[in-house]
């Protein structure tokens, strides 16, 4: 039985892939999901099977959704931003236009957007960045000022597609190796680039550590900082507990599954500091 904190508009089906790019190290998929499409905001994401019927492989792997598009010729499409890094990975990059995946979708919750105008700064690690740009669009649309920051380790893993740079007021990049825009890790140009464009609020999607680090900022400036998690999901639905983590409510530690209470959370929220768990539990 699926739990009933499920996304309410999700559906499982057998989508066709009708593209399929290989961008730097990364592979853009654009999948046909029908009226799917129209349930899609930013934030969201997708379960996939992969492997085949007669593969080992029997867990799905969650994948953030970079875009949908809800009319075009072929009617309603999705569009993935997947690095082949494990073997799940790496199978459904390798699929052809006409495969045909089986996906549920869209899960998760979705970025808020604000109720008034604000100054709004969006931060992405790697592919990680591939939410952010659709939710840039609606925020240009609510007539915020939208400042993206991308960083990476490297130059060639900085997801920023020519499209994207058109939807922000200001795009800056950061580099671990200094081969791409400012040298250094994304999270030590952050402060200087909050007072420079006022801003208000904070989304944020990329690994862990950068998500804690940024956490700490907004608290620091007192901003409001929503991120997009990213925790192992094997289900994608709630039920296995693999992607649990930790959050403070009211005096107590809770733990909760990211896969449908997020993976889009409040920063603030979560309980980053693993050593702030065990003083609480008086280990």
């Amino acid at each position: 039985m699926i739990p009933h904190k499920i996304n309410k508009a999700s559906v499982q089906i057998s989508a066709e892939v009708i593209s399929n790019k290989k961008f730097g190290p990364y592979h853009h998929m654009v999948f046909a999901v029908g009226e799917m499409a129209t349930s899609v905001k930013p934030g969201n994401f997708v379960a996939i099977s992969v492997g085949g019927e007669q593969s080992s492989l029997v867990l799905r792997r969650a994948f953030a959704i970079y875009r949908a598009i809800d009319k075009s010729p072929m009617g309603g499409s999705i569009e993935l931003v997947v690095a082949p890094h494990g073997q799940g990975s790496s199978w459904l990059c390798s699929r052809s236009v006409g495969d045909f995946v089986d996906l549920i979708g869209p899960l998760g919750t979705s970025f808020g957007i604000p109720t008034t105008n604000a100054n709004a700064m969006l931060i992405g690690g790697g592919y990680g960045s591939a939410p952010l740009f659709a939710l840039a669009e609606s925020l240009k649309n609510r007539g915020c000022r939208v400042d993206m920051v991308l960083g990476a380790s490297t130059a060639n893993k900085i997801f920023a597609p020519l499209e994207g740079k058109r939807t922000v007021s200001s795009l800056t990049l950061t580099t671990d190796d200094g081969t791409a825009g400012i040298h250094g890790r994304i999270s030590e140009a952050i402060p200087r680039l909050i007072r420079e464009f006022g801003t208000e609020v904070i989304y944020s999607c990329g690994p862990m550590g950068m998500l804690s680090a940024i956490a700490k900022i907004a608290k620091e400036f007192d901003i409001a900082h929503q991120c997009s998690v990213e925790e192992s999901m094997a289900c994608g639905i709630g039920v296995c507990m693999t992607c649990v983590v930790p959050i403070k409510s009211e005096d107590s530690i809770k733990m909760v599954r990211t896969c449908i209470d997020g993976p889009v959370m409040d920063g603030s929220e979560i309980i980053w500091d693993r050593k702030e768990i065990s003083d609480a539990m008086g280990l």
